[in-house]
C-alpha cells in the first residue's frame, strides 16, 4: 500500500508547486496591467484630444476635451481598471486551494481575461458623464481608503524588520545590523529635514513650508522618545524608519505644491528642464506601481488571524484581497492625475499629483500616519496598566 501510494503524493506535491508557481507569477502580469492602465490614462489625459479624435462622435463625449479626456478620461480608464479588478475580485472570492477552477482563473485563462479587461475599459467611454462624476466622488473615498491600506502595510513592514534585526529581551543577539540601520534612519531623516529646508524655503515669507518642516522634525523626535521610553521600550529601528517615511512623506507634500508659488523651486535640466519634469513624471507612475503592488501581495497586514498553518495545497497569498487592493489603487491614480480636484483639475502635461489638495491630502496623511504610529507604541503599555489598576481596585475593597 505505501509503495503504490508514495508515487501519488509525489505527483501531488509537483502539481501543487506548478500551481503555486504559477499563481505567483501571474501577480506581475497583473502588476504589467495596472502599470499599462496608468500609461493609457496619462496619454489620454494628455494627448487624447488630439490623437483620438474620433471619441468626439460618441454621444457622451461630444465636443469638449472634458468629457472623455483630460480629467474626464482619467476618470473613465479608473473606471474600467476599476471594473476588472473588481470582477477577479468577484470571481476569486474565498479561493483558498491550488486546486480548483477558480484558482485556474486566477492563474490562467489570459486571453478570456485580456478580453474582460478590453471590455472593461471600453464600457466607461458609453456611460453618460453624470455616472463618472459620481465614481469620481467615489473615487476620492477609495483613494483614501488605499493610502489607509498602504499605512497598514507599511506598519506591518516596519513592524517585521523591528523583529527581525533587533533583540528582544532575554536574547542574545547583539543587535548590530539593527542598530546600524537605526542609525541610518534617522541621519536619513534629519538630512532630509535639512535638505528640505535649503530646497523649499528659498526665503523667510514661507511660512508654510517652514511650519510643515519644522513641525515634521518635531514628529520625528516625538517617535524617538516615545519609543525609547521605558514603558514602551520599543528601541530607535521601528522609529527611525517611521521617521524616515514621515520625512518623505514631507517632502510629497511640498512637492506636489503649484510650481506657479513663489516657494517652489524645480531643479532643472537643460534649458527648460523637460527631462527633469519627464523622469520626475516616470517615478512618480512607478511609485504608484509599485505601492499598489507592495500593498496588494502583503496579505498577512490585513489578516485576523496570524497562526493560522500554511499547507502545501493553500493559495500562497489572498486573491480576494490582491485584487481588491488594485481596484482602490485604480482609485488612487485617478486622483493623482486629476491632483484630487474634480471640476477644475489641473491637467499641465507630464504633471502628476500637483495642486493645494494634493499638497493637503499629504500632509493629513503624514500626520495620520503618526498618530496610528505613537498609538500602536502605547497601546500595549496602557492596556498593561488597565489591569494593574483593576487587581489594585478588587485589593483596597
Amino acid at each position: 500500500m505505501i509503495k503504490i501510494r508514495a508515487p501519488e503524493l509525489y505527483r501531488d506535491s509537483g502539481a501543487y508547486e506548478a500551481r503555486k508557481r504559477q499563481s505567483l507569477r501571474a501577480r506581475y502580469i497583473y502588476g504589467l496591467i495596472f502599470f499599462a492602465t496608468n500609461l493609457l490614462a496619462w496619454f489620454i489625459r494628455d494627448y487624447g484630444a488630439k490623437l483620438l479624435g474620433g471619441l468626439h462622435h460618441i454621444p457622451v463625449c461630444g465636443a469638449g476635451d472634458s468629457k472623455c479626456f483630460r480629467s474626464g478620461g482619467v476618470l473613465r480608464v479608473s473606471l474600467g481598471c476599476f471594473i476588472f479588478f473588481w470582477v477577479m475580485f468577484a470571481t476569486t472570492f474565498g479561493t483558498r486551494k491550488l486546486q480548483g477552477v477558480r484558482n485556474s482563473w486566477h492563474s490562467g485563462c489570459w486571453t478570456l481575461k485580456f478580453l474582460v479587461y478590453a471590455v472593461s475599459i471600453v464600457t466607461p467611454f458609453i456611460i453618460p458623464n453624470i455616472f463618472i462624476q459620481l465614481y469620481g466622488e467615489i473615487a476620492r473615498m477609495g483613494a483614501g481608503i488605499f493610502l489607509i491600506l498602504q499605512l497598514i502595510s507599511m506598519l506591518h513592514l516596519i513592524s517585521w524588520c523591528n523583529k527581525r534585526w533587533m533583540p528582544y529581551a532575554g536574547s542574545n543577539q547583539c543587535g548590530l545590523f539593527g542598530l546600524f540601520l537605526s542609525t541610518v534612519s534617522f541621519i536619513a531623516s534629519f538630512a532630509g529635514i535639512l535638505v528640505l529646508y535649503i530646497l523649499y524655503v528659498p526665503n523667510s515669507s514661507c511660512m508654510f513650508n517652514i511650519f510643515t518642516i519644522i513641525w515634521t522634525a518635531v514628529l520625528v523626535k516625538i517617535m524617538m522618545a516615545v519609543s525609547l521610553h521605558s514603558k514602551v521600550n520599543e528601541g530607535l529601528l521601528s522609529s527611525g524608519i517611521m521617521g524616515s517615511y514621515i520625512v518623505f512623506l514631507c517632502w510629497s507634500a511640498l512637492h506636489s505644491e503649484p510650481r506657479t508659488g513663489k516657494c517652489y523651486t524645480e531643479m532643472k535640466i537643460g534649458k527648460d528642464g523637460n527631462w527633469a519634469t519627464i523622469i520626475s513624471f516616470i517615478i512618480a507612475i512607478c511609485s504608484i506601481v509599485s505601492a499598489t503592488f507592495s500593498t496588494g501581495i502583503n496579505n498577512r497586514s490585513f489578516q485576523f488571524r496570524s497562526d493560522k498553518i500554511q499547507l502545501e495545497e493553500d493559495a500562497p497569498y489572498s486573491y480576494e484581497i490582491f485584487h481588491i487592493v488594485f481596484a482602490v489603487g485604480a482609485m488612487y491614480f485617478a486622483m493623482l492625475f486629476i491632483s484630487w480636484e474634480l471640476n477644475h483639475p489641473i491637467t499641465r502635461k507630464w504633471s502628476i499629483d500637483v495642486g493645494w489638495a494634493s499638497t493637503w491630502v499629504k500632509i493629513m496623511n503624514e500626520w495620520l500616519a503618526f498618530c496610528i504610529y505613537v498609538w500602536r507604541l502605547i497601546s500595549p503599555a496602557l492596556a498593561r496598566k488597565q489591569p494593574a489598576n483593576d487587581e489594585e481596585s478588587a485589593s483596597t475593597t
